[in-house]
């Protein structure tokens, strides 16, 4: 399936009538549509959602669901479509034709039961008569089987289905939301579509189909008493699961709203910084507490410095100090040895009778006594008439002992450690010195600009916004409470509701019925899980192909995986350490690489054959991975692929070298008085045209 053409009237940008033939080639699949900021290239984009699915555009991506509410429903959205020009002058002057039209000519197109060459589809809106109009022609007539299942439906079912239109239309910048889903129901509507595009959503629907089957079957043996019960817990059921989306819907919300606070506030603190006053009120209470904590600090190491200092004198005294510790040494070598000398006389005399009297009793002969008697004599006798040693000869000082030992403990401490301990102390002083001053400087330029107005006006914003935060984070505290009460009232209903079920007495047929949907849903479980299983291994090995093709570090993502868990398909990108890697830990650019493989793996499983739109192409890229994308990406995803670049931002010059082999049609968006048209150029003269205009543009 491919698109031939494209017709615009009035829609936005596109005043009056154009036209953009695109003529797919079978050997050039992509076509270029280039134009500069606000010429129409995302109205263009816009203008495909809407031909395809009008109020139900809201179903394909949040964009368009904000857009129609801002707007105060799809009614009024429809008339914002309306070129400005043409309604200003029909509400003022009641002039012109208010009437809006897309309409989208499909070739090669394949529709089961119906054979044909072309379908052209046209949606078209007057503001006249307030009325919306949708026609389909196949083959240039209109055709029974559209009008029987019904216009919006032939196109969901056999064109595109809604829930997948956001995988071959979308903005390259913006895709980053797929690597960006968390929540479970960001994951549960992005399993949708996986299941949408992976053909498994078919399935799906049988198996709904059959529980519902079973639900009817067994209500039909209820009594009228049991059917009002059931009623009642059936309404109670629907009220609470309409309470627990209402709740999910606004804790996104609150998610948006605190995110959106988040930038704003870190805009406000550049801002800030800008003005050379990006610190916080908390921040200079915190640097005014660290002040408070310095000076205690300086006020310790003085005290230590002054105990130091003290002994200072005596470090100086140096020699001196040497020679009265030899002094002091001496002396109380003296004093150890020195005792009275009478006390001395008197135990040499008592020690000399003792032991004269010990002799005694040892019955020695009279000449053998007598040569003892004279040497103990002899030996007393030198002993009292000896002189008490005095290395100095004189005390001069006469220190006690404890004296001694408390100036002997100072010498050893100014000669060992005193020297590194004052080293230390001083080393201290020093930073305490320079953290203390480069605080102080900090609060003082704080303190000089907290007047400046414009910086108050700006730090007030910031803590109004930072006062948003945190009321929202109170209130999504208080709705996730709220989602757990839910949650378990829908549980516990759910649970009376289906015991109460069991307990209904079905007829004989009823029964039987019963029994074959039972069997079938058992059969469908099995069919969707293994369609699952093998969806989900093909899956992995295509994003990792994808992704080693484009990505410029090939051992960054080392594996996929992709995980099924009931409802909720997820994909987990993995490193060599079979780690998971945080998809928030992915640079912008890195987000839009695996998105963009993501992408290319779905449109291949998906076997659906449709063009790819793709608005801001290379945004995020650098340009290795932006040549990746261009021989690798491009090329492969699809028959047919738009591109819809800013030159020289988004698309280079030798970028698009790189391109021009596969390149079959290049149209420039031109705005003249407000209105928008498509211009044709050869391939070759794409950038030629840039640069003529721009030589206009230099004179």
């Amino acid at each position: 399936m491919k698109i031939n053409k494209i017709k615009f009237q009035n829609f936005r940008i596109y005043k009056g009538e154009n036209e953009i033939l695109f003529a797919p080639n079978p050997s050039k699949n992509i076509s270029i549509v280039a134009g500069k900021n606000g010429f129409g290239k995302t109205t263009f984009l816009t203008s495909l959602i809407w031909v395809f699915y009008g109020k139900m555009m809201s179903e394909v991506e949040d964009k368009y669901k904000k857009d129609i509410k801002n707007a105060g429903g799809y009614e009024k959205f429809i008339k914002t479509l309306l070129n400005r020009e043409v309604k200003t002058d029909y509400e003022n002057n009641g002039e012109g034709n208010p009437t809006l039209s897309v309409e989208i000519e499909l070739k090669d197109i394949l529709i089961p039961s119906i054979p044909c060459k072309s379908v052209v589809i046209k949606r078209s809106y007057d503001l006249k008569t307030d009325s919306e109009d949708l026609k389909i022609i196949i083959d240039g007539l209109e055709n029974e089987l559209t009008k029987d299942v019904g216009f919006e439906v032939f196109i969901n079912d056999f064109i595109l289905p809604r829930e997948i239109a956001k995988f071959f239309f979308f903005d390259a910048e913006k895709i980053v939301s797929l690597a960006e889903a968390k929540s479970k129901a960001e994951l549960k509507n992005l399993s949708k579509a996986y299941s949408e595009v992976l053909g498994i959503k078919k399935y799906e629907d049988l198996k709904k189909n059959l529980e519902t089957l079973l639900t009817k079957l067994r209500r039909s043996g209820a009594s009228p008493m049991q059917q009002t019960k059931l009623l009642e817990l059936t309404d109670s059921e629907a009220e609470l699961t309409e309470l627990i989306d209402f709740n999910q819907e606004k804790q996104a919300n609150i998610d948006r709203e605190i995110t959106n606070h988040k930038i704003n506030s870190d805009s406000l603190q550049e801002k800030l910084i800008r003005e050379g006053n990006g610190i916080t009120l908390a921040e200079l209470q915190k640097m005014k507490s660290e002040r408070d904590i310095l000076k205690e600090e300086s006020a310790e190491i003085k005290s230590k410095l002054k105990k130091l200092m003290d002994i200072a004198p005596l470090v100086i005294a140096g020699k001196k100090l040497s020679q009265l510790k030899e002094q002091l040494v001496c002396e109380q070598s003296t004093n150890n040895t020195s005792v009275d000398k009478a006390v001395l006389v008197e135990e040499l005399n008592s020690f000399s009778n003792i032991l004269l009297e010990k002799l005694q009793a040892l019955n020695l002969d009279s000449k053998a006594k007598s040569k003892v008697e004279e040497a103990l004599k002899q030996t007393i006798s030198e002993k009292k008439n000896s002189k008490q040693p005095n290395t100095s000869g004189v005390v001069l000082l006469d220190y006690t002992t404890e004296q001694f030992r408390n100036f002997e403990a100072v010498f050893n401490n100014i000669k060992g450690a005193f020297s590194s301990q004052f080293t230390a102390v001083v080393q201290e002083e020093k930073n305490n010195r320079i953290y203390s001053s480069k605080v102080y400087q900090q609060i003082k330029q704080a303190e000089a600009r907290k007047d400046n107005p414009l910086a108050q006006k700006l730090r007030e914003e910031k803590i109004e916004a930072e006062d948003k935060i945190t009321v929202l984070t109170l209130n999504k505290g208080k709705l996730i409470e709220e989602f757990n009460s839910l949650n378990t009232r829908l549980t516990s209903t759910r649970k009376v509701s289906s015991e109460y079920i069991k307990n209904f007495k079905m007829v004989e047929t009823d029964k039987k019925k019963y029994e074959v949907t039972e069997k079938l849903l058992v059969k469908i479980n099995t069919i969707i899980h293994k369609i699952k299983e093998d969806k989900k291994y093909s899956l992995q090995k295509s994003i990792l192909l994808g992704l080693k093709k484009i990505m410029h570090k090939n051992d960054f993502i080392y594996n996929v995986r992709v995980n099924v868990v009931d409802d909720v398909m997820d994909i987990d990108l993995l490193d060599k350490n079979d780690e998971i890697i945080d998809k928030d830990s992915l640079s912008k650019g890195e987000q839009q690489l695996y998105a963009t493989a993501l992408l290319k793996a779905l449109v291949d499983e998906s076997g659906i054959k449709f063009p790819v739109f793709i608005d801001s192409p290379l945004q995020k890229f650098d340009k290795y991975h932006s040549k990746n994308i261009i021989k690798e990406f491009y090329p492969a995803i699809s028959e047919q692929v738009v591109l819809f670049p800013l030159l020289e931002k988004e698309l280079s010059e030798l970028e698009y070298d790189y391109l021009k082999p596969n390149v079959n049609k290049v149209f420039v968006i031109e705005n003249h008085n407000n209105g928008s048209s498509f211009k044709s150029f050869a391939v070759d003269q794409l950038f030629t045209h840039l640069k003529q205009e721009q030589d206009v543009y230099a004179n």
